[in-house]
């Protein structure tokens, strides 16, 4: 997307201008909100013309492209979220599948999932976006659309970049990280699915049957930061809770603890490793790779600047205190700020965050149950 593209979006979009202070680099800088978030998408090479949004009708998929092994089958966790006892759910259950086109190219066809109960009303409803994990796809999400539209939710699940319908293969995703650090002319791992998801926020606001003030997001890992960095971007997304997705990359760095991240997508760090003439992958490898593949996360758009930037919306973190993908340590600063930001905003309660104790890098039904809790109180009316 070239930047005017963007930079209209945001211009139309923000119409009141606030000031954002950052301290990045001993310097003091002032943005106003679209152009701190537009910086996201002027990072990267203008790979696209903007498109008119469209739908192209869809079918369900009915053996899904999962890019791992063994392929994953049931999962107890997300069967456990809250759900109505419904006798005839079956036959009151509708599914949608389609398209959007958010961009030229294979990957601008983005593949939407949507679950919600029959209604005899004209009543708008509430709307929740569910983004799945690395490798994953939006089927895998199922039990958690089917349970949230049990309860008057409309539950959307899309596949992010080169995931699911968008994959071809066991290594598309592996493949297009590598490609990004090599060519530098797409940003797959976070940027390129915002992208697609402040697409999608623009087709949700324009359903008759979406209250577009009550829109929330949620996801699980790669998910969880899909989740984070859309609300960021985009206001429309009004309660936001990423599950084990939020870490503080700069800190990582700086205090060796960047590990585990880095092998949950090890083969692009291992081609930089080989590119930049080193013996073993280390801190210098990972900061060049951030800064290809996604500009500013361990900068201006990390956690310390961005989570304390979606407040005073209601924001819940959920994440695991034995985390070696998310350290609890490094989100000190993010989370102070964003309960600076609330209190600033008399909305106190508006943000949390709960790290279970004795958890890794996984959901659990603590977490799904609290997010659950946390849209309920902020979504229904």
């Amino acid at each position: 997307m070239p930047p005017s593209s963007a930079l209209s979006f945001f211009k139309s979009f923000v119409p009141v201008v606030l000031l954002m202070v950052l301290f990045l680099s001993n310097a003091f800088i002032i943005y106003t909100p679209y152009q701190w978030r537009i910086r996201i998408f002027t990072h990267g090479s203008e790979k696209t013309t903007k498109v008119p949004l469209h739908v192209i009708p869809g079918k369900p998929v009915n053996d899904p492209l999962y890019q791992e092994c063994p392929k994953p089958i049931y999962n107890e966790v997300m069967a456990s979220c809250p759900k109505e006892d419904i006798p005839n759910m079956k036959e009151l259950l509708q599914e949608q599948n389609f398209y959007l086109i958010t961009e030229e190219g294979e990957q601008g066809r983005l593949p939407v999932l949507v679950l919600s109960m029959k209604e005899t009303d004209k009543n708008k409803r509430p709307a929740i976006v569910f983004l799945h994990s690395t490798n994953k796809c939006k089927e895998w999400l199922r039990p958690l659309l089917k349970a949230y539209a049990s309860r008057g939710y409309i539950a959307v699940a899309i596949d992010s970049r080169y995931h699911g319908e968008r994959a071809t293969n066991m290594t598309t995703y592996r493949d297009a990280l590598v490609s990004s650090w090599k060519k530098g002319d797409t940003m797959p791992f976070i940027y390129d699915t915002v992208w697609d998801l402040i697409k999608l926020a623009d087709y949700l606001t324009e359903r008759e049957d979406i209250d577009s003030s009550r829109i929330g997001i949620t996801g699980e890992s790669l998910g969880g930061m899909h989740a984070w960095f859309a609300a960021f971007a985009d206001t429309r997304y009004a309660v936001i809770v990423p599950i084990v997705g939020v870490q503080g990359f700069r800190w990582a760095i700086e205090h060796d603890r960047w590990q585990a991240r880095v092998d949950s997508i090890n083969a692009v760090f291992e081609e930089a490793r080989t590119d930049l003439g080193k013996k073993k992958i280390d801190k210098e490898v990972v900061q060049k790779v951030w800064d290809r593949i996604a500009p500013g996360l361990a900068s201006e758009f990390d956690s310390p600047y961005t989570i304390p930037a979606i407040s005073p919306r209601p924001l819940l973190i959920l994440n695991g205190e034995e985390d070696p993908r998310c350290p609890i340590a490094g989100l000190d600063i993010p989370k102070s700020g964003a309960h600076k930001a609330c209190a600033d905003a008399d909305c106190p309660l508006n943000f949390k965050m709960i790290a279970q104790a004795g958890i890794g890098h996984q959901m659990t039904p603590l977490m799904v149950k609290e997010a659950s809790d946390w849209f309920d109180t902020f979504l229904k009316v």
